[in-house]
């Protein structure tokens, strides 16, 4: 008879945390709901050569690292620098594509850390594609505008062998 009130001690414990646990659960996939389309608008703007799109999507204080030339500086200058690129992408002198996979993806409503490899593809001026794959972390903010880059840090390159691990991993 006293295992009867242990088992439905046991159970009601289970019904109170699992609606917890659900809500958790569920919140983390809208925020990466959220996070795949801002990395799509991303992509976007760089295939079609949307400066101002691609601009819409840092915050305007993010910074951007450097690891293999040990800098950083204001996200703001990147910009400034990058923008010859979208312009010659737009007007079809140059063509551009980048696509994002994710070995870890922290956060919550309003923060996210996302580290991964971005593949970097584009043509160069003789119209031969060149590839670059590069080892990335990414802090991510969310405000009543969206979720804005803060930080950008492209650690190192990577190896196309690690991009293709990364393949099934790039929902976690």
């Amino acid at each position: 008879m006293k295992t009867i009130p242990i088992y439905l001690s046991f159970l009601c414990c289970l019904l109170i945390h699992l609606p917890a646990g659900y809500a958790a659960e569920q919140e983390k996939n809208d925020r990466l709901k959220e996070l795949d389309a801002y990395w799509a608008e991303v992509s976007r703007t760089v295939r079609e050569g949307d400066f101002e799109g691609y601009k819409a999507t840092c915050h305007e204080q993010g910074v951007l690292v450097s690891g293999s030339k040990r800098t950083s500086y204001p996200l703001s200058k990147a910009l400034a620098r990058w923008k010859k690129d979208f312009i010659a992408t737009k007007a079809g002198t140059i063509k551009a594509n980048v696509e994002f996979r994710f070995s870890q993806r922290f956060g919550d409503e309003t923060t996210a850390h996302e580290t991964g490899i971005f593949l970097y593809s584009f043509t160069d001026q003789d119209g031969q594609w060149k590839q670059e794959h590069v080892h990335f972390q990414a802090l991510l903010l969310k405000s009543k505008e969206g979720w804005k880059i803060m930080m950008e840090y492209q650690q190192s390159k990577a190896t196309q062998a690690e991009w293709v691990a990364l393949a099934g991993q790039s929902k976690k």
